[in-house]
């Protein structure tokens, strides 16, 4: 668009394009990788979480998968995090939308610990018997999000929010090592150095531990005694204590 107008006489750098684009709400329009298809055959379960109180380590967990744009293509990216510390306990890279990237971390993030509810969208990846049939037998709970409400998973949302914006948008990976190395190094900066939504003096976590969460305050547990699971206010900073 900067290139078209200076074509056309117009003497505007490509910054002030994209803040005139933004005002004027000008968006590329084409279409984006559909990450959440369901499967009509599929079991789809309730969502769980309404009003519920997180308050430990272990009670939720949650997953989701995005996009990852490249240079030439895109990626898919599944992630799996602890509701209460924020932390990601496993996440996978693929170039299809097949279940098995989902379920190779869905087993490390087993391997670290058992939840008591695990919250998804109502993706075929998670809808399906291969996925649930690891959940179910260890007593989990499965939760899904309602049709067409992303905010019912806020935090894995905030989580691509953090990834895209500091991370990959920075980049333009020119093949999947790369994408690897870089989301790699990413998820290890988020996990043990990145403090994350919540104010005050907090200090990092840097065993990589989930019992202690992504950030610690010095004489409170992480995220203070307990947050209610609300989309509107988790859409924000939730206070101390919350």
């Amino acid at each position: 668009m900067a290139a078209c107008l200076r074509a056309r006489g117009y003497g505007l750098n490509r910054k002030r394009v994209q803040r005139l684009m933004r005002l004027m709400g000008i968006v590329a329009i084409y279409q984006r990788p559909n990450t959440s298809k369901p499967s009509p055959g599929h079991k789809v379960y309730p969502y769980l979480l309404r009003d519920v109180t997180v308050i430990r380590v272990n009670q939720v967990w949650g997953a989701d998968i995005t996009y990852i744009p490249m240079a030439h293509g895109f990626l898919y990216l599944v992630a799996i995090i602890d509701w209460y510390s924020r932390y990601v306990l496993a996440w996978r890279l693929s170039n299809t939308l097949d279940v098995y990237f989902c379920l190779d971390a869905l087993e490390e993030a087993l391997g670290k610990g058992t939840p008591e509810t695990f919250n998804t969208d109502q993706g075929s990846q998670f809808t399906s018997e291969a996925f649930t049939g690891m959940l179910l037998p260890r007593g989990i709970q499965v939760s899904m999000d309602g049709k067409g409400r992303c905010m019912d998973n806020v935090f894995v949302e905030r989580l691509w929010r953090s990834v895209k914006y500091e991370e990959v948008y920075l980049k333009a990976y020119q093949d999947v090592p790369e994408a690897r190395t870089g989301i790699g190094a990413y998820m290890r900066f988020y996990n043990e150095s990145r403090c994350i939504g919540t104010p005050g003096p907090w200090i990092p976590d840097t065993r990589g531990d989930i019992r202690g969460g992504a950030c610690q305050h010095e004489d409170q547990p992480p995220w203070g005694p307990g947050r209610r699971v609300d989309s509107q206010r988790a859409s924000g900073i939730i206070p101390r204590g919350g």
